[in-house]
């Protein structure tokens, strides 16, 4: 079976300084070489600290940045070599779910307007938009009568549920989902993750999940990708890395994880120095100077 969606060497680099003739000086190095595969009704996790890139992917991934270079391969065709028609057809299928569900969402519009838009854009429900609108806030457990209120009327958690309702509008087989829970309480992040997996399995939907939350990838991923300095340093199915984690980086972060028996306690592993900057990452490998297994 072919995968739904391949990253084939796929390079962010954005200038901050420039030399002569406007040639870059100084670059970011926000994602550097990176190739995965994902396949229809899977997640893969994206986890790993602030500032590894984690979200430039993402967005990398819809083509809301432009890659410095490499390929971005959606049902077989590359999104980076796309016109700007091609992309705004093709980005129907690939959808994102963002951080912050309160700045996300137009505060001058209604539920109503803010469902219908992506409906009206693409050509879809025609004659029908209001019913597919209330079809969609039954779908991720909202009534009807919140169609005509707007965003500021709405606790974080139902705003986050209406920003699902946009993603799912134009029924996608992709959802990005940059930080979609970590702006939630814990209760509500719990219930927000039930929610996705359950349209998960009702709709055949493939996941990429950028989290910094272990805790809660544990629950939603079927692989995770453990990204360190625009890089991916070790990926494997949840199983494998939660159960036997290989590179050090993985094992300091899953040693964070609150246990939930009181008075129960994991090794922890404690990183020396600070994160190197992106502008100017290590040699080899870009966990080495932070690395208890590091030699010349």
């Amino acid at each position: 079976m072919s995968a739904l969606l391949r990253v084939d060497n796929l390079v962010k680099h954005f200038p901050v300084q420039r030399g002569l003739f406007g040639r870059a000086k100084v670059v970011i190095r926000a994602v550097d070489d990176l190739s995965f595969e994902l396949n229809s009704g899977d997640t893969m996790a994206l986890v790993g600290e602030s500032g590894c890139g984690k979200s430039t992917l993402g967005r990398l991934l819809l083509r809301l940045l432009d890659a410095t270079s490499g390929q971005v391969w959606f049902e077989g065709q590359d999104l980076m070599a796309m016109s700007a028609a091609q992309l705004r057809a093709a980005r129907r299928n690939v959808q994102m779910i963002f951080q912050d569900p309160y700045s996300s969402l137009n505060p001058r519009m209604t539920v109503e307007q803010t469902l219908v838009e992506p409906l009206a854009l693409h050509g879809l429900a025609e004659g029908r938009h209001r019913q597919r609108a209330i079809e969609l806030l039954d779908l991720v457990g909202l009534p009807a009568q919140y169609l005509q209120r707007y965003p500021h009327e709405f606790s974080g958690g139902q705003r986050q549920r209406i920003g699902i309702a946009r993603a799912l509008a134009v029924e996608p087989k992709l959802i990005v989902c940059d930080e979609a829970v970590s702006a939630l309480d814990v209760s509500i992040q719990a219930q927000v993750i039930n929610l996705l997996q359950d349209l998960q399995q009702r709709l055949n939907l493939a996941y990429v999940f950028i989290a910094h939350d272990l805790a809660v990838v544990k629950h939603i991923a079927s692989h995770v990708a453990v990204m360190y300095l625009g890089q991916i340093v070790e990926y494997a199915d949840k199983r494998a890395l939660f159960e036997t984690p290989r590179h050090p980086y993985t094992q300091a972060l899953l040693s964070a994880i609150p246990l939930p028996v009181p008075g129960l306690k994991r090794q922890s592993v404690l990183l020396q120095g600070d994160v190197p900057s992106p502008s100017n990452p290590p040699s080899g490998c870009r966990f080495r100077t932070r690395c208890p297994h590091a030699q010349e």
